[in-house]
């Protein structure tokens, strides 16, 4: 297994990259990336962690735009999916065998890569799952990373055929009896623009879709009863008021209002027990802020910008920057 990126007509790969493998929790084939700015003198790295069913190539225009701010982005997979060793024999099905096994990769993540390899100081830009991740974390990471920027975290399950509560006790139900590797839904493959939850932009959908319809090797289907049932316990631990009080890294939580995948009413439920935490509702937006309509994106992005210091909106524009207009898939947690 080769580590490579995989650019497509209209998302291209930035360059002045490196590209590679690291050893996860438990041996597993992490795949990383470190871009790096044209500024001889960066001014910090941005930790994105991405979602469920999510890689790295989906989020070429946002690492763009933070290179061109002088920020260097370091990056990974998460075990499981994308472009990382798979878990079972069945590729896509998204599973994990312990939340645990993901913290364990991020903090290997930050040892053995970003501490070493990058510039400091450290931020993190966490989007779904990978906001979660960073939230169990959080209270071991504010000697690590400055600030903490989360997007749509994956506090709550909505927008399914059953709620939040049945789906936490059937997953349960499957895991005690040894069948946690099989989904609990069938696998549609990849939903139509009119059907998808995540966003209202036409043509970033359509990116997205382009490239795991190119290289469906990146691609998950639905979630398995384990992968769920782990999640939802890590959720009853990170939203108590026990976890929220011992987190100390100062952070911004990004909620899109018209988020059908995780309930608004959830975030704002988190917010009010999370003392180094503030909340900025993004009105009207879908759950994928970073993938949806310029009017939403460019909010979120500006947020970012002002509290991540370094990436000022001063610094000049690049195309990224240009609007598509308002019209983007099938992705993520």
């Amino acid at each position: 297994m080769t580590p490579t990126l995989h650019s497509t007509p209209n998302n291209p790969i930035p360059g002045n990259h490196t590209v590679g493998f690291f050893e996860g929790a438990g041996a597993k084939k992490i795949r990383y990336a470190i871009f790096k700015c044209d500024a001889p003198v960066a001014k910090g790295t941005v930790v994105l962690l991405q979602g469920r069913n999510e890689s790295i190539e989906k989020y070429a225009e946002t690492i763009g735009e933070l290179t061109a701010r002088g920020l260097w982005v370091a990056t990974f997979d998460w075990r499981g999916q994308a472009g990382s060793e798979r878990l079972l024999k069945k590729p896509r099905r998204g599973h994990v065998r312990r939340f645990c096994d993901y913290e364990r990769d991020l903090t290997i993540f930050l040892d053995k890569i970003v501490l070493p390899d990058t510039r400091l100081p450290f931020f993190m830009l966490a989007h779904s799952m990978g906001a979660l991740i960073a939230l169990s974390q959080a209270p071991l990471l504010a000697s690590r990373i400055d600030r903490l920027a989360i997007l749509a975290p994956f506090v709550a399950l909505g927008g399914q055929k059953f709620g939040h509560g049945t789906i936490s006790l059937l997953a349960a139900a499957f895991s005690l009896c040894g069948l946690g590797f099989l989904p609990l839904m069938r696998d549609k493959g990849s939903l139509p623009f009119s059907e998808n939850l995540l966003t209202s932009d036409a043509w970033r959908f359509a990116r997205n879709k382009a490239l795991t319809d190119t290289h469906p090797e990146l691609a998950l289907g639905p979630p398995t009863a384990r992968w769920l049932h782990e999640t939802f316990k890590a959720i009853k631990r990170i939203t108590s008021r026990e976890h929220l009080t011992h987190i100390r890294v100062p952070t911004i939580m990004l909620a899109p209002t018209r988020d059908l995948l995780v309930p608004h009413l959830a975030v704002e439920n988190l917010a009010r027990n999370f003392r180094a935490g503030h909340m900025i509702p993004i009105d009207g937006a879908r759950h994928e802020l970073l993938h949806e309509a310029d009017y939403y994106r460019a909010q979120a992005m500006a947020a970012i910008e002002a509290f991540i210091p370094g990436s000022s909106a001063d610094t000049a524009m690049t195309d990224a920057d240009e609007p598509h207009g308002e019209s983007v898939e099938h992705s993520a947690l």
